[in-house]
């Protein structure tokens, strides 16, 4: 290619990469975003009483549920190590499902594992996580589930810090989180109602 040709095409070339970068925005009217806030809301309206098992059919969950949300908690993937959006969290509050809203991880029991996902060293109740034998990949280890949805959450080790001795290593898209001071909000609002 000679260099007339790339200098007449260079121009046209910058300009529809600087318009692509002005006007392409995946997070407005993206379909992952209205799913995301659609879970949100589900997730908020639905009683979180771990006694309540959730069912649903493949297709409701791929309708609440983003993309990269149903990959993780119905086909039991993983988002890539340092990627997730909760790794580097440390704000108080209450980690809970993506999928159900059950109660799962505090933040007191957050850490720094070095290993790039959210590290826990307890469930907020052991009755909210289900333990599963995984022998995916050749490996022998141990899957963590939401015991209310089945939703798959990470894996659990034994090489956490005390006073357990446990490191959960969950996928931030299996959660949400709700910050200490807004759950205090919504405690003394469901007060009021009562």
């Amino acid at each position: 290619m000679n260099i007339k040709v790339l200098w007449s095409v260079l121009p046209a070339t910058a300009l529809l990469i600087l318009v692509i970068l002005l006007f392409y925005n995946p997070k407005i009217n993206s379909t992952e975003t209205r799913k995301a806030d659609t879970a949100a809301k589900a997730v908020k309206s639905e009683s979180a009483k771990m006694n309540d098992k959730v069912e649903k059919s493949d297709q409701e969950w791929r309708e609440l549920l983003t993309p990269e949300q149903y990959r993780i908690t119905r086909q039991c993937g993983t988002e890539p190590a340092f990627t997730g959006k909760y790794y580097k969290t440390k704000e108080p509050g209450t980690y809970i499902c993506v999928a159900c809203g059950a109660e799962l991880f505090e933040s007191d029991t957050k850490y720094e594992s070095g290993s790039g996902w959210p590290s826990f060293y307890a469930p907020a109740d052991s009755a909210h996580i289900k333990e599963v034998t995984d022998t995916s990949y050749g490996m022998n280890r141990t899957e963590v589930k939401c015991s209310r949805c089945g939703a798959h959450l990470g894996h659990v080790f034994e090489d956490g810090p005390q006073p357990t001795g446990l490191r959960y290593c969950i996928n931030s898209g299996s959660l949400n989180f709700i910050p200490a001071d807004s759950t205090e909000d919504s405690a003394e609002a469901d007060k009021k109602t009562e």
